[in-house]
């Protein structure tokens, strides 16, 4: 089990759902939305339960992602990958466990907007955009509507979103497409679309689940550049199927099972370790 980087003030764990007060170590959570990379430690996850109705989602995960990182996550169904990522963005609340975004912002005592706040953003397997909005708009709209800064939605956009909305147009490759309705892009395209939206609120870690589910070779190669591109400024946590996407990504590779880390290591490690062949890749 992974332990508290060095220098990481002590925590107060999970009592059913609740701190435990008699547990010293509150006192170095701060006020304010700074977040704290003096350790490039960006996600602290140890001891994560959490239960429905008897089965646990969630046994005593443990996960440490580092500043700029990009993970992938793979494992069998059911073995906790949403679940997880529904604790870090306070969807889900553990039964016990400790959970911190950068060294000081205990995510098990924020609400759902407060973490998005915060810098965590989620894109889910099947895009949401404003389909009938073209794709400047879908990225303007994003940025008006950032939890994190009051915009009126009204508002007349300056040179800087201009500028900064063209940026993204570029780095998601649809800048050939800024003006077409958002609901006549491909598959793909609408994928990338979303992740610009995202970008737009200049996350600090990006959790992106299946994001190449149904798209081309050619588009999942893209996607692949693309992320790799993010990689150093923001932090990836990507959960796929796809071996040959994951390949294409490199870095460390986690699966779980049953709720917990069963291996952890490159690509090529994890799927010669035995427990994963029996349990995931099935030969």
């Amino acid at each position: 089990m992974s332990t508290i980087p060095q220098g990481l003030p002590p925590v107060a764990e999970l009592v059913d759902g609740r701190p435990d007060q008699d547990q010293a170590g509150l006192s170095h959570l701060v006020e304010g939305d700074e977040l704290d990379l003096s350790h490039n430690v960006i996600l602290y996850l140890e001891g994560i339960t959490v239960s429905f109705d008897g089965f646990k989602a969630l046994n005593k995960l443990a996960l440490t992602i580092d500043a700029g990182e990009l993970r992938c996550i793979i494992g069998p169904n059911g073995a906790g990958k949403t679940t997880m990522m529904d604790v870090i963005t306070g969807k889900t609340r553990p039964d016990r466990g400790k959970a911190f975004f950068g060294q000081t912002l205990d995510l098990t005592r924020m609400s759902e907007p407060e973490i998005a706040h915060a810098g965590i953003g989620r894109k889910f397997q099947k895009p949401t955009i404003f389909e009938n909005h073209s794709v400047f708009d879908n990225l303007e709209l994003a940025m008006k509507i950032d939890k994190r800064v009051r915009r009126s939605l009204f508002s007349a956009i300056d040179d800087e979103t201009r500028d900064r909305i063209a940026d993204t147009l570029t780095q998601i490759r649809l800048q050939d497409a800024a003006d077409r309705p958002a609901g006549l892009l491909s598959h793909g395209q609408k994928q990338w679309l979303e992740i610009g939206m995202l970008l737009m609120q200049d996350p600090r870690l990006l959790l992106l689940d299946e994001p190449v589910a149904g798209m081309t070779d050619d588009e999942t190669a893209r996607t692949g550049e693309l992320f790799k591109s993010l990689a150093g400024k923001h932090s990836l946590v990507v959960v796929e199927h796809d071996m040959a996407f994951i390949e294409q990504l490199g870095g460390t590779v986690t699966v779980l099972h049953e709720g917990s880390v069963l291996a952890e290591g490159d690509l090529a490690t994890v799927q010669n370790d035995q427990r994963v062949i029996e349990v995931y890749l099935g030969r």
